[in-house]
């Protein structure tokens, strides 16, 4: 059982690669994350969650990991500079490519670890794109499932907390502190939403929304003022220990039949 870098290996070694072996992507972003954090959060969660994933589930199955994907689907996030986003099309595109080549050699199970929620409709289109054009076997991890989408989010951010919140300034000040301005973190939630009985976040009826929709004025969705580094620590100890559980599973998985011990 194996943890490797796929970009690490020669090609008669990826030749070697079995059926089982699962070839990891990570997913992130380069987008505004407001004032205090780095256009590449969710690009540096998705790496650390992935690495960390994989080497741990690598103890028990076979893991390589695959280059991550910076450039995504950001454009909720279009009107602020520093958000370098490609449209749907290009982004389901670049992965049929991936997909196709990876199909070309031995691997057959590909798990995309996401960590920017704006592309989990589009990356839950991919996994049947790649199973009917390809035959890979697809699956879509979440370095954080975020709250829109079903996601625990702090009490104080009434289930909003879904960019640049607690949750992800936490995360970013365990992994890259020095990126960090907690003097430019600002509440900004916006409460009047919860009026709203069927409409919102997490709610039965989802909208469209760009990241300026919103009276705060600054990008940000939710409230950093709280993070702290041994909260991140904690959350993405967490959700490394999630995606591996769920790695082993990705593994062995067969829908027409009960799995193996």
């Amino acid at each position: 059982m194996t943890f490797t870098r796929f970009i690490d290996l020669s090609g008669p070694e990826i030749e070697r690669f079995g059926e089982d072996t699962v070839a990891v992507l990570p997913v992130g972003a380069v987008e505004q994350h407001g004032p205090h954090l780095p256009v590449a959060t969710d690009y540096y969660m998705a790496e650390a969650v992935a690495e960390g994933a994989a080497r741990l589930a690598g103890e028990s199955c076979d893991i390589t990991l695959l280059p991550g994907l910076a450039y995504t689907k950001s454009d909720e996030h279009a009107w602020s500079p520093g958000t370098l986003w490609l449209s749907a099309r290009t982004l389901l595109s670049v992965l049929d490519d991936l997909g196709r080549s990876l199909a070309a050699g031995p691997v057959r199970r590909l798990a995309f670890l996401n960590a920017h929620g704006g592309n989990s409709a589009l990356l839950g289109v991919a996994l049947r794109e790649l199973r009917t054009r390809h035959g890979l076997r697809t699956f879509l991890l979440h370095a954080a499932l975020p709250a829109d989408q079903g996601g625990a989010s702090p009490a104080a951010e009434f289930g909003m907390g879904v960019h640049g919140g607690l949750k992800e300034t936490a995360a970013m000040l365990h992994l890259h502190p020095d990126l960090v301005d907690m003097t430019q973190a600002r509440r900004s939630v916006p409460e009047h939403l919860t009026a709203y009985e069927h409409i919102g976040f997490g709610k039965p009826v989802s909208f469209g929304w760009t990241s300026d929709d919103f009276a705060t004025g600054n990008g940000l969705i939710g409230d950093p003022t709280g993070a702290t580094p041994e909260l991140g620590r904690k959350l993405v100890d967490a959700s490394v220990s999630a995606a591996a559980a769920a790695l082993r599973e990705c593994a062995r998985f067969l829908p027409d039949r009960p799995p193996t011990p």
